[in-house]
């Protein structure tokens, strides 16, 4: 089996991304790190792919952006938010919508490396990331927005989603809520199961019931209304629904009303996200706020950044996540428990 560039990482002892500024020559590595990783090359007969070594050139002043969708309020925020920003620093965004499909998202890390990138921005919608390894041996930086992508990414710039998830519960578990459902989508993103662990925990730390959860891979308003509709099927007696996003939540509130009850005073309903809509839907939506427009400005940063240091050799920063806070924003859909008070 062909070596990849994390044996030779994990043979000199460090980062991906410090392997291929040694391999690339773009950056600073330490001698003695330089000594190790150009050993592990040779112990291990690694050579670069073709795409790789197609990568090198003049700079082209293009940033690929790579999301799972464009058509969720959330994508298209960060996307105009990412464009503007690299727009005002002289790059040009080509975006990339991969469609939650993990050959659409191979098949654009080759594209992207065929158009000689000068870095990409990727919101991967998968864990496996092996594909992405052929932008490290091009020596192409990479920063991972709202995920992870392991060893493979520069820089990761991400919403507290941990904390955001334990917002919710506490400020239900106050207005005397005791049996919450879950619902949302999709099921696969790292940012819904950090956020549904959160919650789990906060509920079992708070001595609450588990929560009913109904996820799925399909995000929109239609799926959202179902798996509404089907937690208050399940369990008539749940005072409480937690949308995973806005979206989840705004299709809670309609579904809540339909099926006869009122929110907040059968149901109370809170979101996550606090996109535009969540001030006008009535009742308005009760939500934690994620910066989504500070994440792109801030991911943009950081590319631009991480593309001068390969270029100009101004140093290595190493690996790093800025996680930005969120905070709860309380509106009309949640309320106190009905005879509580």
């Amino acid at each position: 089996m062909k070596a990849s560039i994390k044996d030779i990482a994990a043979r000199a002892g460090t980062s991906v991304s410090t392997v291929s500024r040694a391999l690339n020559k773009s950056g600073y590595v330490s001698p003695d790190v330089r000594a190790r990783v150009e050993e592990a090359v040779r112990d291990l007969n690694y050579t670069p792919s073709k795409d790789a070594r197609m990568m090198r050139g003049a700079p082209s002043r293009v940033v690929g952006l790579m999301l799972p969708a464009v058509d969720v309020p959330f994508f298209g925020i960060l996307a105009q938010a990412i464009e503007q920003a690299l727009f005002q620093k002289g790059y040009q965004t080509l975006i990339c919508c991969t469609s939650e499909n993990l050959d659409h998202e191979m098949r654009y890390v080759s594209m992207l490396l065929s158009q000689r990138v000068d870095g990409v921005i990727v919101a991967s919608a998968f864990g496996d990331d092996a594909h992405f390894e052929a932008f490290v041996e091009a020596g192409v930086p990479l920063v991972a927005i709202d995920r992870d992508l392991g060893r493979f990414a520069d820089h990761v710039v991400t919403a507290d989603h941990e904390a955001g998830g334990r917002l919710m519960v506490r400020h239900l578990a106050a207005l005397g809520h005791r049996r919450i459902g879950v619902i949302g989508a999709p099921a696969h993103s790292q940012s819904i199961k950090v956020r549904l662990q959160s919650i789990r925990d906060e509920m079992v730390a708070l001595g609450l019931e588990p929560a009913a959860v109904a996820l799925g891979e399909e995000h929109t308003f239609a799926a959202a209304y179902d798996r509404a509709r089907s937690i208050m099927e399940k369990d008539p007696d749940v005072t409480a629904i937690i949308g995973m996003t806005d979206i989840a939540a705004i299709a809670a509130i309609h579904a809540v009303h339909d099926c006869g009850r009122s929110v907040p005073g059968d149901i109370s309903v809170i979101g996550f996200d606090d996109l535009p809509e969540a001030a006008y839907v009535i009742p308005s939506l009760t939500t934690v706020s994620q910066p989504i427009r500070e994440i792109g400005e801030q991911a943009a940063q950081v590319i631009e950044a991480a593309i001068s240091q390969r270029r100009g050799g101004e140093g290595e920063t190493g690996d790093v996540v800025t996680r930005l806070p969120v905070r709860l924003v309380e509106r009309q859909s949640t309320g106190p428990v009905r005879g509580s008070v």
